[in-house]
């Protein structure tokens, strides 16, 4: 049984979701044109990719954030790219967990990581925000306890502020390793849905 839940905003339409076990996963970045390509923005590319590879259409507003509503696998999810800018995404994900009343173990936050090579990625059950800005605004909202997976993106070279590397957009031969970093973050992503956060970090915590 499905119920029809409105998102209130602008008059768009409601977004039907399926009653009982449901998953939010969110990417964070920034949002506009700008920012598309950024270091970033990995989170949002995730949302993207995933949305791509099951076809959910990522064409609904709610609690300012962009969102899609489907399934991957047998589970019903909602994905989410909030639109607040990095340092407020709480603000769009918490009124989220709220609406949708969405367990904390259902929530897979997807992200950039500094301090993890390039193209190496770490899932997690809960913890703190490392630091990260957009994480420091769910954990305000949420609490610790939820899944996030975490994209690297490794350090600045030389001298470069990590507030301009995360901005720069991918380049050269690193296009290529983000895209392959998406294939596997899609891969982690089934295995959570389908086996639970356990398994998944069993299978998926490797470093490259």
């Amino acid at each position: 049984m499905f119920a029809k839940l409105s998102s209130w905003l602008g008059g768009r339409k409601e977004i039907e979701v399926a009653e009982g076990n449901r998953y939010l996963i969110a990417g964070l970045g920034n949002p506009g044109k700008e920012h598309r390509q950024n270091r970033h923005n990995i989170g949002f590319m995730a949302v993207d990719r995933l949305a791509e590879e099951f076809g959910i259409p990522l064409n609904r507003t709610q609690s300012k954030a962009i969102l899609g509503n489907g399934r991957i696998g047998g589970e019903q999810v909602i994905l989410a790219k909030p639109q607040t800018y990095m340092n407020r995404s709480g603000d769009s994900i918490g009124p989220l967990v709220n609406y949708y009343r969405i367990p904390l173990e259902n929530i897979l936050v997807i992200y950039d990581e500094l301090d993890l090579p390039f193209g190496a990625m770490r899932l997690r059950a809960e913890g703190g925000s490392g630091g990260h800005n957009g994480m420091k605004s769910i954990i305000n909202h949420l609490g610790q306890g939820f899944p996030r997976l975490r994209l690297g993106i490794g350090r600045p070279p030389g001298r470069m502020e990590p507030a301009d590397y995360v901005l720069q957009d991918f380049r050269g031969g690193e296009i290529e390793t983000a895209g392959l970093l998406l294939d596997e973050a899609v891969t982690v992503v089934q295995t959570y849905l389908s086996e639970g956060i356990d398994l998944a970090m069993t299978k998926h915590n490797l470093s490259k």
